[in-house]
């Protein structure tokens, strides 16, 4: 019934599992992440020995800020080393961007197959949220069935500012959840929404004070415990329609887009830039 990972950990508490994301600094989902995620959804499917819900939350000053953009420019740098050979120039170049492109879907079928697992899991979800919820960790709150956030939430996709779009299913499960018109403002635009917005939307089901939000998702998950756990699965499975052809047309988009030379080098600077990052809370108006 409990899990002690380097990026995730779980418990029971009551009739739930509580999951907690400690990754520093701020839960960026890497290879790491995403093995111990596989772990998780794993144990959800072999029915988490009971549990009647599952809440995450995070012990990190945020929620969390997404992919981990440092290894993902470590993994293209590797796979381009490996595409060297004797062979001319223009074959070492088209087995290098070979290699990126395997590397880049073989991440992106794997972290699709967890976020799937999570979003169609017969177990209802309740993800409780503060502070950065951006990108990939956007598109991990999106799989849950409820979103409790606390004023201190924001809500971001930046893919853009890379050359990106969401890669883990991010714009499939919002437009499921909200008008387009919204989906299409927080992806061109690359601002957030603070909490009260994301609650006015319906984005998020319950807007507490700071520092509520878990005790909040607690509640939920007792509530959800009390009634019929066949009649839940069943009730979900109709409220909760599955994007698949579009979360599969996001991967073949996102793919397409990581091999342009823009992407590349806009990795090339993010990872290289000394700076305080734009998710973390003393730039956080500039990330607005």
């Amino acid at each position: 019934m409990t899990f002690a990972g380097e990026a995730l950990s779980w418990r029971r508490e009551q009739g739930h599992l509580e999951v907690e994301l400690h990754r520093a600094p701020l839960n960026e989902i890497g290879t790491s992440t995403l093995a111990e995620l596989e772990l998780l959804v794993g144990y959800l499917g072999r029915g988490a020995e009971g549990a009647t819900a599952v809440v995450f939350h995070s012990t990190r000053p945020g929620f969390c800020a997404g992919a981990d953009l440092r290894e993902l420019h470590a993994g293209i740098a590797a796979a381009r080393l490996g595409g060297r050979s004797s062979s001319p120039l223009q074959v070492r170049d088209r087995l290098a961007s070979e290699g990126v492109r395997r590397g880049i879907r073989k991440f992106l079928d794997r972290i699709h197959r967890v976020f799937d697992a999570l979003d169609q899991s017969p177990i209802p979800t309740i993800a409780a949220v503060h502070g950065v919820c951006f990108g990939g960790g956007f598109e991990l709150a999106l799989t849950a069935d409820v979103v409790v956030a606390d004023r201190t939430a924001r809500f971001c996709f930046p893919e853009l500012r890379l050359g990106l779009i969401p890669g883990f299913g991010g714009i499939p499960r919002l437009a499921r959840d909200l008008g387009n018109a919204v989906v299409r403002d927080l992806l061109l635009s690359g601002r957030s929404l603070n909490a009260t917005r994301a609650h006015e939307v319906g984005l998020v089901g319950h807007l507490v004070a700071n520092g509520e939000a878990l005790t909040t998702a607690r509640g939920v998950a007792a509530q959800v415990g009390r009634f019929d756990p066949h009649v839940v699965r069943m009730g979900k499975a109709f409220a909760k329609p599955f994007p698949g052809e579009w979360l599969a047309r996001e991967k073949e988009t996102f793919v397409a887009l990581a091999m342009r030379p823009e992407v590349q080098a806009a990795l090339e600077r993010f990872v290289n830039d000394a700076g305080v990052r734009p998710y973390l809370p003393a730039q956080r108006k500039e990330a607005e």
